[in-house]
């Protein structure tokens, strides 16, 4: 199977962009990682209030289908980190390397 490359741009919440991106760093990446994701880079946008990111997978599994499994898992669950709380909009874009 190939990987699977995505750009992710989320626009948060007016003012609580820092909060979402610590709270991403401390809670999001660690699980994706153990699940079988790269995390490829992570900036803001102070001025859109956007935080972007990149995310791979090449399992053996499609990413779509490790991406319900990271949803599905009971760590997922018990977070407590809702996107909803902070996410306004979130646009993901798979992409090809080039260089």
């Amino acid at each position: 199977m190939a990987r699977t490359v995505q750009i992710r741009i989320y626009t948060v919440r007016a003012g609580l962009l820092d909060e979402w991106v610590d709270q991403w760093q401390r809670l999001v990446v660690p699980l994706r990682r153990d699940l079988g994701f790269g995390i490829h880079g992570s900036w803001k946008d102070a001025a859109r209030s956007q935080h972007i990111w990149v995310i791979s997978h090449d399992g053996p599994e499609s990413f779509e289908e490790a991406n319900a499994a990271y949803w599905a898992s009971d760590r997922r669950k018990t977070l407590g980190l809702d996107p909803g709380d902070y996410l306004v909009d979130e646009e993901a874009r798979e992409v090809e390397q080039t260089l």
